[in-house]
């Protein structure tokens, strides 16, 4: 995604529009278009104060993702109660059929085993409670998973 891109969409999920964000900066609107359309770039300065305006970071502005920006939002929002009853198998079994038809080919409770064994070891070695040991092992799987691909 273009520089002008992420402006343009962290102006959107700003809720304000070509004027409200050129009025806010002191700017024409056709400014805050042709940065948008990445036909000129704001300086630094300028980048500084859209990023304070639009509610991001510098780093976050210029790497503005909607889509991550969004999940995230949604993670932060979503309380212990209610993660509690959503069926994440399920739910991700729509994008990934493995995780609902594997039931039924492996035997599961090898590997849970043996899971078990590497999360007690990671709870004695490092003093980790039980979340934070399966946390860390979900984080070394998908280092490995990452460095596979």
């Amino acid at each position: 995604m273009s520089l002008g891109n992420h402006l343009f969409y962290a102006r959107k999920k700003a809720g304000l529009s070509q004027e409200e964000a050129a009025e806010r900066l002191g700017v024409s609107r056709q400014t805050i278009s042709k940065w948008e359309t990445d036909e000129t770039l704001p300086d630094i300065c300028q980048w500084k104060r859209l990023a304070v305006l639009y509610g991001l970071s510098l780093d976050e502005l210029i790497e503005f993702d909607i889509d991550v920006k969004e999940i995230q939002e949604i993670i932060d929002k979503t309380s212990e109660a209610v993660s509690d009853k959503i069926d994440w198998t399920k739910a991700w079994s729509k994008k990934y059929p493995v995780l609902a038809q594997h039931k039924k080919d492996v035997d599961s409770s090898f590997y849970a085993e043996e899971l078990c064994k590497l999360l007690d070891d990671l709870k004695k070695k490092y003093g980790y409670n039980d979340l934070d040991s399966f946390l860390v092992l979900k984080d070394i799987l998908a280092v490995i998973w990452k460095n596979k691909n």
